[in-house]
């Protein structure tokens, strides 16, 4: 990352810190346009930074928001974190990278992975009819081919909201992109 950081990284990674070796601090949810119009939410793993504003997610590219994010790149982030008491809004849109890129990009999440998390591209279609044979492995090993249904979702940033509960009032505050991250306090 040779870029400078925006300010509001900095405020993130002391929020994740301050929630310890909890799971939950690399949760955050994804809210994305349905194909029928309507809203659709689900958490998601924080996988890493790609660059200063834009982040990394993964999913099974059979899933539905594989789907939704093609037909509407647009997309907002909520990453609670309550130790922390913070919420991050992040929104912007997912990048679509050149073949070449997307592959080594996927290579590199995949053998990153632990075998019990490759496990879930492994299972059956999300969201089909259940299928009790499966299969369901508990884990993929080392050196299991990538398989095509893993699917890197890269964000590109545009605005990021900080609702800090602490104090009174709450804090609130914006950073915008076409702004080049200039902070603005905002009514919380």
């Amino acid at each position: 990352m040779s870029e400078a950081l925006p300010a509001w990284r900095p405020l993130l990674r002391g929020a994740r810190q301050r929630e310890g070796r909890s799971p939950q601090a690399r949760w955050l949810q994804l809210a994305t346009l349905g194909l029928d119009g309507a809203p659709r939410i689900r958490t998601l793993v924080f996988r890493g930074w790609a660059a200063a504003a834009t982040l990394d997610l993964l999913t099974d590219g059979r899933s539905g928001k594989a789907a939704e994010l093609i037909q509407e790149p647009r997309l907002e982030l909520c990453w609670l974190l309550p130790k922390a008491r913070s919420q991050f809004r992040l929104r912007g849109r997912r990048l679509q990278l050149s073949p070449e890129a997307n592959l080594a990009a996927r290579s590199q999440h995949w053998q990153q992975l632990n075998p019990g998390a490759r496990a879930l591209w492994g299972w059956p279609e999300p969201g089909a009819a259940f299928q009790p044979e499966g299969p369901f492995p508990a884990e993929l090993a080392d050196g299991t081919p990538l398989p095509d249904c893993f699917e890197l979702v890269r964000i590109q940033l545009e605005q990021v909201e900080l609702l800090e509960l602490t104090g009174h009032p709450h804090q609130r505050r914006r950073w915008r992109a076409d702004q080049h991250w200039q902070e603005q306090r905002l009514n919380p």
